[in-house]
Protein backbone atom coordinates (compact mmCIF):
# COMPACT_ATOMS: atom_id res chain seq x y z
CA UNK A 1 0.00 0.00 0.00
CA UNK A 2 1.29 3.65 -0.78
CA UNK A 3 1.95 5.70 1.88
CA UNK A 4 -0.09 8.76 1.91
CA UNK A 5 1.68 12.08 3.32
CA UNK A 6 -0.81 15.54 3.66
CA UNK A 7 1.08 18.86 3.49
CA UNK A 8 -0.20 21.66 4.73
CA UNK A 9 1.07 25.09 4.77
CA UNK A 10 0.44 28.56 6.38
CA UNK A 11 2.42 31.44 4.32
CA UNK A 12 2.08 34.82 4.27
CA UNK A 13 4.19 35.41 1.39
CA UNK A 14 4.38 32.38 -0.53
CA UNK A 15 7.58 31.08 0.97
CA UNK A 16 6.43 28.42 2.75
CA UNK A 17 3.92 26.86 0.35
CA UNK A 18 7.14 27.32 -2.63
CA UNK A 19 8.64 24.44 -0.12
CA UNK A 20 5.57 22.70 0.41
CA UNK A 21 5.37 22.60 -3.46
CA UNK A 22 8.64 21.28 -3.92
CA UNK A 23 8.16 18.70 -0.60
CA UNK A 24 5.29 17.36 -2.71
CA UNK A 25 7.80 17.12 -5.24
CA UNK A 26 10.28 15.34 -3.62
CA UNK A 27 7.63 12.55 -2.08
CA UNK A 28 5.92 12.04 -5.34
CA UNK A 29 8.89 11.10 -6.59
CA UNK A 30 9.71 9.04 -4.16
CA UNK A 31 6.11 7.15 -4.53
CA UNK A 32 4.04 8.85 -2.38
CA UNK A 33 0.32 9.93 -2.90
CA UNK A 34 0.29 13.43 -1.44
CA UNK A 35 -2.51 15.72 -0.52
CA UNK A 36 -1.41 19.49 -0.14
CA UNK A 37 -3.74 22.32 1.35
CA UNK A 38 -3.15 25.80 1.24
CA UNK A 39 -6.13 26.25 3.10
CA UNK A 40 -6.34 24.08 5.43
CA UNK A 41 -9.05 23.14 7.24
CA UNK A 42 -10.15 20.28 10.21
CA UNK A 43 -11.90 18.22 7.64
CA UNK A 44 -8.84 18.14 5.23
CA UNK A 45 -6.57 16.65 7.96
CA UNK A 46 -8.36 14.98 10.78
CA UNK A 47 -7.87 11.61 8.97
CA UNK A 48 -4.74 11.58 8.08
CA UNK A 49 -2.10 9.85 9.40
CA UNK A 50 0.79 11.51 8.10
CA UNK A 51 1.62 15.05 7.90
CA UNK A 52 3.58 17.86 7.34
CA UNK A 53 2.71 21.68 8.15
CA UNK A 54 5.13 23.81 6.05
CA UNK A 55 4.46 27.28 7.97
CA UNK A 56 6.14 30.84 7.95
CA UNK A 57 6.06 32.70 10.88
CA UNK A 58 3.82 36.01 11.36
CA UNK A 59 3.60 39.34 13.08
CA UNK A 60 4.62 38.51 16.88
CA UNK A 61 5.46 34.89 16.38
CA UNK A 62 1.71 34.03 15.13
CA UNK A 63 0.79 31.15 12.56
CA UNK A 64 0.17 33.08 9.14
CA UNK A 65 -3.82 33.88 8.31
CA UNK A 66 -4.37 31.39 5.94
CA UNK A 67 -3.51 28.38 8.63
CA UNK A 68 -4.66 30.15 12.02
CA UNK A 69 -8.18 29.47 10.83
CA UNK A 70 -7.49 26.09 10.90
CA UNK A 71 -5.53 25.73 14.33
CA UNK A 72 -8.55 27.90 16.12
CA UNK A 73 -10.91 25.21 14.87
CA UNK A 74 -8.48 22.56 16.01
CA UNK A 75 -8.14 24.63 19.52
CA UNK A 76 -11.88 23.91 20.34
CA UNK A 77 -12.51 20.59 18.93
CA UNK A 78 -12.66 17.58 20.53
CA UNK A 79 -11.06 15.65 17.94
CA UNK A 80 -8.64 12.55 18.24
CA UNK A 81 -5.65 13.09 15.94
CA UNK A 82 -3.63 10.20 18.20
CA UNK A 83 -3.42 8.22 14.96
CA UNK A 84 -1.92 11.16 13.31
CA UNK A 85 2.45 11.26 12.85
CA UNK A 86 3.33 14.86 11.82
CA UNK A 87 6.55 17.06 11.53
CA UNK A 88 6.80 20.72 10.97
CA UNK A 89 9.09 22.83 8.33
CA UNK A 90 9.35 26.49 9.59
CA UNK A 91 10.60 29.70 7.96
CA UNK A 92 11.16 32.80 9.90
CA UNK A 93 13.65 35.48 10.14
CA UNK A 94 16.38 35.24 13.48
CA UNK A 95 16.03 39.10 13.54
CA UNK A 96 13.12 38.68 15.38
CA UNK A 97 12.95 37.13 18.68
CA UNK A 98 9.87 35.70 17.80
CA UNK A 99 11.84 33.42 15.39
CA UNK A 100 9.76 30.19 14.01
CA UNK A 101 7.31 31.08 16.43
CA UNK A 102 4.67 29.20 14.45
CA UNK A 103 6.50 26.08 14.53
CA UNK A 104 5.60 25.47 18.18
CA UNK A 105 2.28 27.00 17.92
CA UNK A 106 1.65 24.18 15.20
CA UNK A 107 3.31 21.63 17.47
CA UNK A 108 1.38 22.34 20.35
CA UNK A 109 -1.83 22.60 18.75
CA UNK A 110 -1.46 18.68 16.82
CA UNK A 111 0.12 17.64 20.36
CA UNK A 112 -2.72 18.68 22.00
CA UNK A 113 -5.05 16.56 20.04
CA UNK A 114 -3.00 13.28 20.31
CA UNK A 115 -1.25 13.47 17.26
CA UNK A 116 2.78 12.44 17.42
CA UNK A 117 5.86 14.29 16.54
CA UNK A 118 7.83 12.21 14.35
CA UNK A 119 10.67 13.90 14.55
CA UNK A 120 13.03 17.71 15.28
CA UNK A 121 11.06 20.37 13.62
CA UNK A 122 13.08 21.91 10.76
CA UNK A 123 13.50 26.23 11.16
CA UNK A 124 14.82 27.67 8.15
CA UNK A 125 16.35 31.21 8.66
CA UNK A 126 15.45 33.01 5.51
CA UNK A 127 18.20 35.44 6.70
CA UNK A 128 21.05 33.17 6.18
CA UNK A 129 19.90 30.30 4.10
CA UNK A 130 18.82 31.02 0.96
CA UNK A 131 18.28 27.39 -0.36
CA UNK A 132 14.93 26.74 1.48
CA UNK A 133 13.91 23.71 -0.51
CA UNK A 134 17.05 22.02 0.14
CA UNK A 135 16.82 22.59 3.62
CA UNK A 136 13.29 21.34 3.39
CA UNK A 137 14.44 18.36 1.62
CA UNK A 138 17.50 17.50 3.75
CA UNK A 139 14.61 17.34 6.40
CA UNK A 140 12.74 14.88 4.69
CA UNK A 141 14.21 11.59 5.49
CA UNK A 142 14.05 12.08 9.17
CA UNK A 143 10.32 12.79 8.77
CA UNK A 144 10.08 9.85 6.66
CA UNK A 145 12.17 7.49 9.20
CA UNK A 146 10.24 8.24 11.56
CA UNK A 147 6.61 6.85 9.97
CA UNK A 148 8.59 3.60 9.90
Amino acid sequence: MTQSICIITGSTLGGAEYVADHLEHCLTEQGFQVSLFNQATLADIQNQSALIVVTSTHGAGELPENIQPLFNTLANSDVDLSAMRFGVVGLGSSDYDTFCGAVAIAENGLKAKGAQQVCESERIDVVNNFDHDATAEAWLPSFLAGLE
